[in-house]
């Protein structure tokens, strides 16, 4: 029935109450004391041990083994006594079989406590998810042998609490985790474990103190990956810093024909919103110009205090306006152009003019075209798409990417965009040329480069050349060798999805354990 069973003499097998039983007892054969090694045949007395073992035709299965004592009759050994134990069937002090001992624990492994509970509760096995945690913490870690390129990065455990994984670089494999990001915990590991040559790791100033400190003669290698996030993340300060040179990326608007009432002058409050706020923007002023708080304003006015702040820092009531949401593009846009063209040349029909345009590649409904021909019907002109500017963080986006990999409406976009704004232009051409220097893997122009940065004249840019330049040599190494942590941030993406998994309520010695195991039985079982 198990091939585990075969050392054994099964007397019986029967079916009770939903439960398979098996009585076995073990065979008279030589054992071997587990103090001295002397095998030994004379039995001192046998007993029953119950055993449960995986489940056979969705029923628990529970095995009766009767075990002998026996005697050692060793002078030299302390033992009188000792109980015999099966080879693949039994396990001192524990009442399953390995079989079922490593189902628990896999559940626990690849689950962790209420996930590997629910599995086994399917296969058969009752444990509560405390017990699945307590088979899981039992088993033992792999020994940690010191890498040759270990690679160290922080993670985000809670709000301001954070931690610290140890990855090979060569096997890929996670070391340690440790709760914290402090220089002397690195340091302390390091110390522990010579033999590291090098070291990848960010531009944390924590870590490279750990690292000189606890591996001095080890290469500190700066991220690349880093190294092009900071970048970019300075990049987007510089775009929010000239947002309003961003609505240049936005093509103008065709000149629209004049209206028939033209409205009078542009600071006449004409509609109730423009009313409105031209009478908040005047009693905010009047009492925040005497000097009063915000808050003291908002108790006075009975306003919202963001709202008191909002009308305060304004110049002019006309920035407070809610201007109309500018309408997103839809998959209609490109055809737009052509439903007015054939329009004028007489054709009125949505249907056919919706079948034209699938032909031409559209895939939306009849509906919408029907709707953007009605203006027409009235003698209005089709609605024009109206783009909206983008942010900073489109801007930085569209900076980074390399000019091959831009679609066509991002490069006319930056296009406008650097025309409009020469700081801009300056910053793309420079993040262009580190670009350049991580893909030739070429670090010679890095101290012109660094000089071009503080010569720009931008704050945010003059900020990272100081940065690069305190950690220069590692930056170099991490420009011009192989060596990267994409390895953990790899690991570190996997690590937060084991901390979700058990709903954000795991410590670290247990995803510590769950991490390392995981990546262990995926690489044995991939």
């Amino acid at each position: 029935m198990s091939p585990h069973l075969d050392a054994v003499r099964v007397e019986q097998v029967w079916a009770e109450a939903d439960t398979v039983h098996v009585a076995a007892r073990t065979r008279e054969l030589m054992v071997a004391c587990p103090g001295c090694g002397r095998g030994s045949a004379r039995a001192h007395s046998r007993y029953i041990r119950t055993l449960a073992d995986v489940a056979v035709g969705g029923r628990p299965v529970l095995i009766g083994l009767s075990v002998r004592r026996l005697f050692c009759d060793s002078p030299s050994c302390g033992r009188r006594t000792f109980a015999e134990q099966v080879e693949g069937l039994t396990v001192r002090y524990q009442r399953r079989s390995p079989l079922l001992q490593h189902l628990v624990e896999m559940a626990g492994v690849l689950l962790a406590g209420r996930g590997g509970a629910r599995l086994l509760q399917i296969l058969k096995v009752p444990l509560s998810r405390t017990s699945v945690l307590f088979h899981l913490m039992r088993l033992p870690l792999p020994s940690a042998a010191a890498p040759r390129v270990p690679g160290v990065d922080d993670f985000a455990l809670y709000a301001d609490v954070y931690g610290t994984p140890l990855v090979d670089a060569d096997t890929r494999l996670p070391i340690e985790l440790w709760a914290g990001r402090d220089a002397e915990q690195l340091a302390g590991w390091l110390r522990t474990h010579p033999g590291v040559e090098v070291v990848c790791r960010d531009g944390s100033l924590v870590y490279r103190q750990g690292i000189t400190d606890g591996a001095p003669d080890a290469v500190q290698v700066s991220d690349r990956f880093h190294l092009w996030q900071g970048l970019s993340k300075r990049v987007g300060d510089i775009a929010a810093a000239h947002r309003g040179r961003l609505p240049a990326a936005v093509p103008d608007p065709e000149p629209a024909p004049p209206p028939a009432n033209p409205a009078g002058p542009s600071d006449q409050a004409d509609t109730p919103a423009r009313r409105h706020a031209k009478q908040l923007f005047e009693a905010v002023h009047a009492v925040t110009d005497t000097g009063r708080s915000l808050s003291a304003a908002a108790r006075e006015l009975g306003l919202n205090r963001r709202t008191v702040a909002k009308y305060a820092r304004a110049a002019t009531w006309q920035e407070c306006v809610r201007r109309t949401r500018p309408r997103q593009p839809t998959s209609l846009d490109p055809y737009l152009e052509y439903l007015r063209q054939r329009w004028e040349e007489g054709e009125h029909t949505a249907t056919v003019l919706h079948q034209e345009i699938v032909a031409k590649g559209y895939r939306g409904h009849y509906q919408r075209v029907k709707m953007a021909i009605a203006p027409l019907r009235r003698g209005l002109p089709i609605d024009t798409p109206r783009e909206r500017p983008p942010s900073p963080r489109q801007v930085a986006r569209w900076i980074t990417t390399a000019p091959s990999r831009r679609g066509l409406h991002a490069s006319e976009a930056v296009r406008r965009l650097l025309e409009h704004c020469p700081e801009l232009d300056r910053t793309h051409d420079l993040v262009r040329q580190f670009a350049a220097m991580l893909d030739a893997r070429d670090a010679a122009p890095l101290a012109d480069w660094l000089e071009q940065l503080t010569a720009a004249r931008l704050p945010a840019l003059a900020s990272l050349a100081k940065a690069i330049r305190e950690d220069q040599p590692a930056v170099v190494q991490g420009i011009t060798t192989p060596f990267n942590s994409g390895v953990n941030e790899g690991r570190i993406t996997d690590l937060k999805l084991q901390k979700r998994i058990m709903a954000g309520r795991a410590g670290v010695p247990l995803l510590r354990h769950r991490v390392i195991l995981t990546a262990l039985l995926r690489r044995r079982y991939p």
